[in-house]
């Protein structure tokens, strides 16, 4: 009796999950997915610059200047986004002007 207890395969695993699982497992990820994609809405910045990104753009652009330096990460996001760019320094928005 004790072995027969021990057996996983005396044990349907579909019999503990309720029916009702799937059914409400739905709506729940559509409601995630919709808040999620609300949460990381932002408006669209005239000013070009790396994008947000759920906060890894700033964490690139950080890094960058900590990496290469004040003087060449302005020079490279000069180089690719133009004369006026958006990125960010210790998680401030910072703009860089430059002719």
């Amino acid at each position: 009796m004790v072995l027969e207890t021990l057996n996983p395969m005396h044990y349907n695993i579909t019999s503990l999950i309720p029916d009702t699982m799937p059914v409400a497992t739905v709506p729940i990820l559509i409601l995630m997915c919709f808040l999620f994609l609300i949460w990381n809405h932002e408006e669209t910045s005239s000013i070009p610059g790396p994008g947000y990104c759920m906060g890894i753009g700033p964490l690139i652009s950080h890094g960058r200047f900590l990496w290469m330096g004040v003087g060449s990460a302005c020079n490279y996001y000069n180089k690719t986004y133009g004369e006026f760019v958006r990125v960010w320094i210790s998680g401030e928005e910072t703009f860089i002007i430059s002719k």
